[in-house]
């Protein structure tokens, strides 16, 4: 049996090479890991509300998807990291707008701070393909 190799994509985001990490890592058994998104657009900080910017966040994470041939209905998780607890809901309407239908296990949880202060929500996706999907 031949089994695919892992497979490293990265987005060309600021923070890869300087990082040394790939934005969406998929495994051979199909799983598809996507690393922390922030609201990071074209290389520019796009430091809006929290509500755009978890879906700002989402949508960097879902193209890291769809450049693996996945959509968000392949999610089978999402993590949401806030810096506030006063932005649950806000938050909480822009996941419930993206993955409302694919319900994935999710998690919210409130951290001190991220890598530029303007940033208050980073997510993480986790998708899944299948073992015998190409």
């Amino acid at each position: 049996m031949n089994e695919r190799p892992v497979r490293r994509i990265g987005s060309g985001g600021p923070w890869e090479e300087a990082i040394g990490y790939s934005r969406a890592v998929e495994l051979p058994n199909g799983l598809v890991l996507v690393s922390g998104c922030t609201s990071v657009v074209n290389g520019v900080i796009d430091a809006g509300n929290p509500y755009e910017q978890a879906l700002n966040a989402f949508g960097v994470a879902l193209d890291a998807l769809k450049s693996v041939g996945l959509g968000r209905e392949h999610v089978v998780r999402t993590r949401m990291y806030l810096t506030h607890a006063r932005d649950v809901d806000d938050v909480g309407r822009a996941h419930k707008e993206l993955f409302d239908k694919v319900r994935p296990a999710a998690s919210m949880l409130i951290v001190s701070g991220f890598i530029d202060p303007s940033l208050v929500v980073e997510v993480e996706v986790e998708a899944y393909r299948g073992a015998d999907a190409s």
